[in-house]
């Protein structure tokens, strides 16, 4: 999968940036992966809690793991970092 100089291979759980390999974690790899397979559609801090943690939405885990996910995700795609778009007071979607 390419969404300009970002490519993901899904299978290899691989990402470059412009051609060059970058390593993710795991729950960064999911996230990304989840931004992704939702194509463009807006994901909520919850949804990704719940689908990438395992938490429902009635216990007490702090959303802000999900934002400093995020936030170490942009930092390792460098020139890409922007396709992870920030929808306020919702959560998170790709750009394409």
């Amino acid at each position: 999968m390419a969404i300009g100089d970002l490519e993901v291979d899904f299978d290899r759980h691989e990402v470059r940036v412009k051609g060059k390999p970058t390593k993710l974690a795991p729950k960064e790899f999911a996230i990304l992966k989840l931004l992704i397979e939702a194509n463009g559609k807006v994901l909520s801090r919850d949804h990704l809690l719940e689908r990438i943690w395992g938490h429902e939405k009635d216990m007490e885990i702090d959303t802000r793991t999900v934002d400093q996910h995020i936030a170490r995700l942009r930092r390792k795609l460098g020139a890409e970092a922007d396709r992870v778009s920030t929808v306020t007071n919702f959560g998170y979607q790709i750009k394409r």
